[in-house]
């Protein structure tokens, strides 16, 4: 036998392999062994695919989502002072997840809502670049359990928001003759202590409000609008809203009003005249001096324009960006329009409990079960 058949050479542990080697990472003795290329490529698509999702979540959820990291490290501080030692933070296991969700319950009192968001928002994080940690399915489905449990409690849900105020037709028309002349907010630095709005802006602001009502629209979806996404037709509007965050895009019809104060045809058709609108943003910033801006009003810019417009009317109740959403289906069902026909026009899943729920309050009183029974 040769000298090297009797002394073979051993193999050194290498960076770089073929397809079919990889270096042997367990205590048992160096060298390489066999590779499943099947289950590198599994392992290559999958990391592609959480890049490629990621990639594709609004800026707003990927900023969310940071914060929910960071409010779980706050947990992990909390937790490591009362016992002497902080867990990593890439130690998302059942225990360290149910804690987290009884933490914000007890301590910090955070609607169920979002708590839900938030182990959402760790459980993303957690499984991305730079920390690869491994989140067991058990792990969340013992949370929800006890988010679920927190949904049946009423003191507990009203720590959120609420349900956002129904914008209605009157409210549009209010917001319509309200004055131009804006007090000085807290806080601004502005030496006047009011301004008069630009007319430019006073029509993007009548318009934006009731095309987001007419269409049911959410605030992403009004801000989604471009001007050849709205066609002028004999009977009103034809509104093509864009798909927004995954959800099907949906066709809107928006006819003329019987008010002229509230009617959203006139409305838009007064904003894209005075700022000569022939292609782009459908609803574009305005600066103080009412020059128009080239950029897409932001989501949270057509929120600003629809709460600021309520209180500038002096509505008494707060208007929010999801108001006109909520009003225009309360209203329409009210009117006596089928649930099924409002429902193509806001774009709720057939199944959507919150669209069933503004359904139910909007028929309470369409008939009511102990009405002429008898008492």
């Amino acid at each position: 036998m040769r000298a090297e058949e009797e002394h073979p050479t051993v193999l050194e542990p290498v960076e770089v392999v073929d397809a079919e080697l990889v270096e042997a990472s367990d205590a048992s003795g160096g060298g390489v062994v066999p590779a499943d290329p099947a289950a590198a490529v599994l392992a290559a698509l999958e990391q592609g695919a959480e890049e490629e999702l990621h990639r594709a979540r609004a800026h707003k959820t990927k900023t969310g989502y940071t914060r929910d990291w960071e409010v779980w490290q706050e947990f992990h501080d909390w937790l490591g002072e009362r016992t002497g030692h902080r867990l990593s933070d890439t130690d998302v296991t059942r225990g360290t997840m149910v804690a987290f969700v009884t933490w914000l319950d007890e301590v910090i009192k955070a609607p169920p809502n979002t708590i839900d968001r938030r182990v959402t928002g760790v459980t993303v994080t957690a499984r991305r670049p730079p920390y690869r940690a491994a989140v067991p399915k058990e792990a969340t489905l013992a949370a929800r359990e006890l988010i679920r449990k927190y949904r049946n409690d009423p003191a507990r849900m009203a720590r959120g928001r609420g349900q956002a105020a129904h914008a209605t037709p009157e409210h549009l028309r209010r917001m319509h003759t309200a004055s131009p002349t804006v007090p000085r907010r807290p806080g601004s630095r502005r030496r006047r202590r009011e301004y008069v709005l630009p007319d430019l802006a006073v029509y993007r602001n009548q318009a934006l409000t009731k095309m987001a009502w007419a269409i049911s629209g959410r605030a992403a979806e009004v801000s989604a609008l471009d001007v050849s996404h709205i066609k002028l037709v004999e009977e009103g509007l034809e509104v093509h809203v864009p798909s927004v965050k995954g959800r099907p895009p949906r066709d809107a019809d928006v006819a003329f009003g019987q008010h002229p104060e509230s009617c959203p045809v006139l409305a838009w058709l007064a904003w894209q005249g005075a700022a000569e609108l022939a292609e782009g943003p459908a609803f574009r910033s305005v600066d103080q001096w009412g020059r128009l801006g080239r950029g897409r009003l932001s989501p949270d810019g057509c929120r600003l324009v629809i709460t600021r417009a309520g209180k500038q009317a002096g509505i008494d109740v707060r208007l929010t960006g999801h108001s006109a959403r909520a009003g225009f289906i309360t209203t329409a069902i009210e009117q006596g329009k089928r649930p099924d026909e409002v429902r193509r026009q806001s774009g709720h899943a057939a199944k959507s409990a919150v669209f069933w729920e503004y359904v139910r309050k909007a028929q309470r009183w369409h008939n009511p079960v102990s009405r002429g029974i008898g008492l």
